[in-house]
């Protein structure tokens, strides 16, 4: 066959993979901030004594996973490779309720091991029991349970440690995978200032 026919078979061949690669888009990759999603409650007490956030900070094996988990009805999440977190919840939760409640109370207040010498009043336990978006991707909804383990000194017994639990829905602007990892974040927000109120001043 002359040539030409060969050459225009492979400029076909190579506009077709051309096409194909132009189609298959990344991935959006979402980070949930470390930085606070609104400004500070105005009505908790920065420069609090220091407390220890004991990790893991347990997430369901469920939501511990790259892909967002979006909804696909009343009670189907598909998990859309399309969309991916930046690191695992299990990984991301701590981090960021630890920059939040070192806003909502302080700096110095809050710290994970190791303590560099810091001497804590507690320990703080903490667990995500749910992390949810609803059937029309309407909102997120966060339940979590946590402990507050005061330490005791030789001139004082030790207090009982306080269990405490919350469930709490954020409004999404939208199903998009944007407007759910916003509220994401505000809902995980949200649990810091539940947190922090638990923890004394």
């Amino acid at each position: 066959m002359p040539k030409r026919f060969y050459s225009l078979v492979g400029a076909v061949l190579v506009a077709l993979l051309a096409g194909c690669a132009s189609r298959v888009a990344d991935p959006a990759v979402y980070v949930l901030r470390s930085e606070p999603p609104l400004a500070q409650a105005p009505d908790l007490t920065l420069d609090s004594p220091p407390w220890q956030l004991m990790l893991p900070v347990r997430v369901p094996d469920y939501l511990d996973r790259l892909e967002l988990l979006l909804p696909q009805g009343a009670n189907i999440v598909q998990a859309d490779g399309n969309h991916l977190w930046a690191e695992a919840l299990s990984r991301s939760v701590p981090r960021v309720l630890t920059q939040d409640l070192r806003t909502l109370r302080g700096a110095g207040s809050l710290w994970t091991a190791p303590l560099g010498g810091v001497v804590v009043q507690g320990q703080l336990r903490v667990e995500l029991l749910a992390l949810d978006v609803d059937a029309g991707g309407r909102s997120v909804t966060l339940q979590a349970r946590w402990s507050t383990h005061p330490l005791g000194t030789a001139a004082a017994p030790t207090p009982q440690p306080s269990a405490h639990t919350t469930r709490l829905t954020v409004p999404s602007t939208g199903p998009t995978a944007v407007a759910l990892v916003t509220a994401h974040r505000l809902a995980l927000w949200q649990l810091a200032q539940a947190i922090a109120r638990t923890l004394p001043p």
